[in-house]
């Protein structure tokens, strides 16, 4: 449903940029082409040989599938980041002139080349599983060109070239845990579960997943795929956790924004379920004129299938499910997602993830009811109520009865 909508929307802003030219036709406060034309323009000149310090950051192409595209990012100035945490307090022009200095170094690979690694994909395969920026050099065929690309689940990234040679000036630094979980050779959502039990971030869990290293059956997986995947494979875990907590007493609405993404956040005192509202306002990244409104959800037995909002879904879950175990609780979950005309340029899923961890880090409201906590999340969102509210399912979906119920 978002894929065709979204399809659609790209399509009609390609033709209205090509009369704009830049002239703010589209209402949108900033020209996201013009802002990465400048910002590609900005980076010194660029030779065929790169060397600086990878975030860690490894990226595979979906692209020609199984045969991709894969290699680290190298900055290209010393003002290259990597950390979304640090990311998502900034605005969006500051993360989009930050990862455009993120050089795209490439070389084609096989995806069952994961199982029998040469030396270029080893090299990749230990900058993925480090915990630290890896310094390494690459050489490359051409010196490399092309554009700043946005995408809705990838973070951007600038100019990219063919490597030539590429090799790791320092030592990784590889977590305990990470080392072993490559070597036992587990099952993927098994070796997902232990690595984030043992503190490994979700974002270092897609990076091995990416390229390789996670599952019994290992092939290369392109970036965008293990993102959401990863998302997916931890929420999962934490369901199972969850589901065994008690149910939360009394209603809680945390809100809070990162990068244009408002989260308001209900939980209710229900059997575990999770549904999000998306809002795309109007002048937002994926919207012109008007607004689009979403939604998908969940119930006690999981996710049948993939979401039709795509990989936001389950980062904005995974947060959600990250504040029940902090509070040792089980509760219905209403995530309610306002994107607003500040996020012009997409950045990627994590900024879901943050903007979602954000609100549940927020000291909450308590409300005796449903009716009452939602007339306070409708009070911080531009979207009118009566405008969202026929999305959300959940709220007309009749409860389980619980033995608390009795009492």
């Amino acid at each position: 449903m978002i894929a065709i909508y979204l399809i659609k929307a790209i399509g009609l802003a390609m033709s209205r940029c090509i009369d704009c030219k830049g002239k703010g036709l589209c209402g949108r406060p900033i020209c996201p082409i013009l802002r990465r034309s400048r910002e590609i323009s900005s980076l010194p000149p660029l030779g065929t040989s790169l060397a600086g310090e990878t975030p860690p950051e490894v990226l595979v192409g979906h692209r020609g599938y199984p045969m991709i595209w894969a290699g680290p990012l190298i900055p290209a100035t010393e003002r290259a980041t990597f950390d979304h945490s640090a990311l998502a307090k900034m605005d969006v022009g500051e993360v989009v002139a930050l990862r455009s200095a993120l050089v795209r170094s490439n070389t084609r690979l096989g995806v069952s080349e994961a199982k029998n690694p040469g030396r270029l994909l080893s090299e990749a395969q230990e900058i993925a599983m480090s915990s630290r920026p890896v310094s390494t050099e690459v050489l490359f065929h051409k010196p490399p060109r092309g554009v700043l690309r946005f995408d809705g689940v990838l973070s951007p990234s600038g100019p990219s070239g063919t490597i030539h040679e590429m090799e790791i000036t320092s030592n990784p630094i590889i977590p305990r845990k990470v080392d072993q979980v490559v070597e036992e050779g587990a099952k993927a959502f098994q070796a997902a579960s232990e690595l984030y039990s043992a503190r490994i971030d979700v974002d270092h869990i897609s990076r091995l997943l990416s390229l390789g290293l996670l599952g019994e059956k290992r092939k290369l997986v392109p970036t965008r795929w293990s993102i959401t995947a990863s998302d997916d494979m931890v929420g999962r875990t934490l369901t199972e956790k969850v589901l065994d907590m008690p149910l939360l007493s009394d209603c809680l609405l945390f809100s809070g924004e990162r990068l244009g993404n408002h989260f308001e956040i209900l939980l209710m005192p229900l059997n575990y379920r999770f549904e999000v509202v998306e809002i795309w306002m109007p002048h937002s990244a994926w919207s012109e004129g008007e607004a689009w409104i979403g939604s998908d959800g969940e119930g006690l037995r999981g996710k049948q299938g993939y979401s039709s909002l795509a990989g936001g879904y389950y980062a904005a879950r995974l947060a959600a499910l990250e504040g029940l175990l902090r509070m040792g609780r089980q509760a219905a979950v209403l995530a309610l997602r306002e994107i607003g005309p500040s996020y012009w340029a997409p950045l990627g899923v994590w900024v879901v993830r943050e903007a979602a961890r954000a609100a549940m880090a927020s000291l909450p409201q308590r409300f005796s009811t449903i009716g009452e906590a939602l007339s306070a999340a409708a009070a911080r969102m531009q979207t009118p109520m009566r405008d969202w509210r026929p999305y959300a399912k959940s709220l007309s979906q009749p409860s389980q009865t619980t033995l608390a119920g009795f009492l």
